[in-house]
């Protein structure tokens, strides 16, 4: 039996879910939409089983479009685990103010509407519930809600072209706390107790990559105890993860506006953890936003 590769991708409505799909089927994957969970299992069985198949790389978007049939994709995931498959579980969401901004643009009705009566809030919530376990199982989770489509597709292609020589992906991000918080995030770090390089005039237009802002908030004795502290808890949390078996860590620093001293931090933990270990990204949300 070859080790064919499945996705599985899930996840709010609204999130995201096309753009992904439309980015794994340009890389490669035999993609199939609004596929329900049994027949994922039979689509397994059929390609897995003979050497004749081609296919390589399979991607399933499957959600609560499919009705009562989305309630077994939980065990269809478990089945997968169990069987040894190589199978990566992708969950999208967004926040609900960013869903209904979406679905009112698109003008297209959230797939649980008629059920709620047309109430969309109470849909999304319903949804929610209906996700949450298979959320709880899921390898990947990408909070779309600040993405652009480009931005997310870049997202998705580096996830699933990186090198399979670690197990476990990395993922360091600054954001500015006032742009919104970074849901997507496995840890969360707030640095806005530091001196800000905002209030220098000269430092105010520059961010956290240039040198004299990365100096001016690592001169500070606080800085570099905070700095010591993070890399001493990443030592000992990132052999837990690995153990664990988690897929991806996403580590995120927070400041005010995402431009000066968690793009400093985002960027020292990326040259540590880089020193350990392969897989490693760090990407800047807000860094080049104005207000």
């Amino acid at each position: 039996m070859r080790n064919m590769e499945f996705v599985i991708i899930t996840g709010v409505s609204g999130s995201g879910k096309s753009t992904v799909v439309n980015v794994l089927e340009d890389m490669g994957y035999y993609c199939i939409d609004n596929m329900p969970p049994e027949l994922i299992l039979k689509f397994s069985d059929i390609t897995t089983g003979t050497s004749a198949s081609k296919i390589e790389k399979v991607a399933f978007v499957t959600d609560v479009r499919g009705g009562n049939f989305f309630n077994q994709l939980y065990d269809t995931i478990k089945q997968l685990q169990k069987e040894h498959m190589n199978l990566k579980v992708l969950f999208l969401d967004a926040s609900d103010e960013v869903i209904i901004r979406r679905y009112k643009e698109t003008r297209r009705k959230h797939p649980l509407d008629i059920k709620m009566n047309g109430n969309i809030e109470k849909a999304i919530q319903t949804e929610r519930d209906m996700l949450a376990n298979v959320k709880g199982i899921s390898d990947y989770f990408i909070d779309s809600s600040f993405l652009s489509a480009n931005q997310l597709r870049e997202k998705v292609k580096n996830m699933f072209l990186a090198d399979d020589d670690e197990f476990m992906q990395i993922d360091i991000m600054s954001f500015g706390f006032k742009y919104g918080p970074m849901r997507e995030a496995d840890l969360v770090f707030d640095v806005r107790c530091l001196p800000n390089p905002y209030y220098v005039d000269e430092l105010r237009p520059k961010t956290g990559l240039c040198t004299e802002v990365s100096s001016y908030v690592m001169k500070f004795e606080q800085s570099v105890q905070l700095k010591a502290k993070l890399e001493d808890l990443m030592d000992f949390l990132i052999p837990l993860y690995k153990k664990e078996g988690k897929s991806q860590l996403i580590i995120a620093f927070g400041c005010t506006g995402g431009k000066h001293r968690s793009v400093t931090f985002a960027e020292n933990m990326m040259k540590y953890l880089s020193k350990k270990y392969h897989k490693v990204r760090i990407s800047h949300r807000d860094i080049n936003k104005y207000t």
